[in-house]
């Protein structure tokens, strides 16, 4: 399987820190992914912009429903290719 990135889009910083603490302990990593700051395609108020995780997962081991499920718990989404 090739190796895959998740993004996952929270909509502010407490929250993409929380998933970023929730996914470290649910999938067992060895590094915290760091929340970062980024406006989506089709944004130009800085405002808008949206905090995101972003998982590498090689091999693609990680179930992305359950990804989304975690984001939505905070009112995120895992951003779709």
């Amino acid at each position: 399987m090739d190796d895959v990135r998740h993004i996952l889009v929270l909509p502010d910083r407490d929250a993409a820190q929380e998933v970023a603490e929730e996914v470290t302990e649910r999938l067992g990593l060895a590094e915290e992914p760091r929340p970062v700051r980024e406006a989506l395609a089709g944004e130009d108020d800085a405002e808008d912009a949206q905090w995101l995780v972003v998982l590498d997962d090689p091999g693609g081991a990680y179930d992305p429903a359950e990804l989304d499920a975690l984001a939505a718990e905070y009112d995120g989404w895992l951003e779709k290719d």
